[in-house]
């Protein structure tokens, strides 16, 4: 960790004003400095996975904040991992290679045994271990996720996994991978969320002995692929928890993952906002700044208004979750306002600078891929609704 990171995160980590948790931010702003547009127009442009990025945000200490210090990390809450995911989006970076670890870990943080925790926490919180994999979505279940046919049959003291994965993003850059998988099949449990259970694989032992991975290639460069296992035999130490009660683990992190997606899509928000703003007030036709007619600054006006509402949800969502408070209603609405807020911004910035926004030097149309993700993944904006007509406003079940 840099003495600046070192400095910050010790301050946040005695103290929760907001002037300690701005300190951070600062830090962040200052290392994402580092890496400007053409960095990342490179990476885009090439395919290839930001190491660089990801190498020097492990050192300055902040993809270990959720963990505590007894195993290496800074202990700090969800609120501050959100700051640090807003600030990354906001500088114009690009967090997706890094906000997998931080949702993930609360699965082993929660459920993990000690020796789990003892094993691996210090080594993920120096980056000497990496754990940015999350195998759930299969292309059979989509969101439908107590439909996984993934199994894992115990053998011994091993499980034996046979199925498939797709959308399971950096799985070649991970050396762990939270894996889910049915222990008990569909058709032999009482309710259909039993019989699902949580691995945590070490896939650098896998790889080559029954794990199989395939990129895929997308609009953006999200480092995702497709895994295949073919009778990958794991040790039972692998399991997270307790046997059959993985799909409630799961469960309970997606309510970190809704929320520190939101952090990203408000920080692009804002990276938008500001970019169409400085662009309308020096860019001259008919002989007087664009942003001075009313029909390129009300749209810009309006998306730092969406932005700002999505931006006290989501601190919501992350306070409830961090004093331990049941928060799926203020995850799931902060996900959708933050998913929607970014995409306005998105498309008012490309079309306050016109011609030039689909230009790659301008950066606006990476980012516009970029922030287009989100509408659909970790969770589409559809299934949102039916959560919150289902569960917040007691309507009928849709499916």
């Amino acid at each position: 960790m840099t003495e600046a990171a070192h400095a910050a995160a010790h301050a946040a980590a005695h103290a929760t004003d907001e002037a300690s948790v701005d300190q951070i931010r600062e830090a962040v702003r200052s290392l994402c400095a580092r890496f400007p547009g053409e960095y990342w127009r490179t990476k885009d442009r090439e395919r290839q996975y930001p190491s660089e990025f990801v190498a020097a945000m492990t050192e300055a200490g902040y993809l270990g904040v959720l963990i505590p210090e007894a195993f290496g990390g800074s202990g700090l809450g969800l609120s501050v991992a959100v700051a640090i995911l807003e600030e990354v989006h906001a500088s114009g970076c690009n967090a997706a290679a890094l906000h997998a670890q931080m949702y993930t870990m609360g699965t082993v943080l929660r459920h993990g045994s000690l020796e789990q925790k003892t094993q691996w926490l210090p080594k993920i919180a120096t980056g000497e271990v990496r754990l940015q994999a999350f195998g759930v979505t299969e292309p059979t279940a989509g969101t439908d996720t107590t439909s996984i046919s993934t199994s894992a049959t115990r053998k011994g003291d091993s499980y034996v996994i046979n199925g498939q994965k797709v959308w399971t993003s950096r799985a070649e850059h991970s050396d762990l991978m939270v894996l889910l998988a049915r222990t008990t099949a569909k058709d032999q449990v009482a309710r259909k969320a039993d019989g699902i259970s949580v691995f945590l694989v070490d896939m650098r032992a896998a790889l080559r002995n029954g794990l199989t991975i395939k990129p895929i290639r997308t609009m953006i460069n999200h480092a995702t692929t497709e895994i295949f296992f073919d009778n990958l035999e794991i040790p039972a130490s692998c399991l997270i928890g307790e046997e059959g009660k993985g799909f409630r683990y799961i469960l309970d992190g997606m309510n970190a993952e809704r929320i520190l997606i939101a952090s990203e899509c408000v920080g692009d928000c804002r990276w938008f906002v500001d970019k169409a703003a400085a662009y309308a007030k020096e860019r001259m036709v008919f002989g007087r700044p664009i942003g001075q007619n009313q029909g390129v600054a009300f749209p810009i006006a309006r998306a730092h208004a969406q932005g700002r509402a999505a931006r006290l949800m989501t601190y919501e969502a992350a306070r409830l979750y961090d004093a331990g408070k049941p928060c799926a209603e203020e995850a799931n609405t902060a996900k959708l306002l933050a998913s929607e807020a970014s995409w306005a911004a998105a498309d008012t910035c490309l079309q306050t600078h016109g011609g030039f926004g689909f230009a790659e030097e301008y950066d606006v149309e990476r980012k516009f891929r970029e922030t287009r993700l989100y509408q659909v993944a970790p969770i589409s904006t559809n299934l949102i609704l039916s959560y919150l007509g289902e569960h917040v406003l007691g309507l009928p079940r849709s499916y």
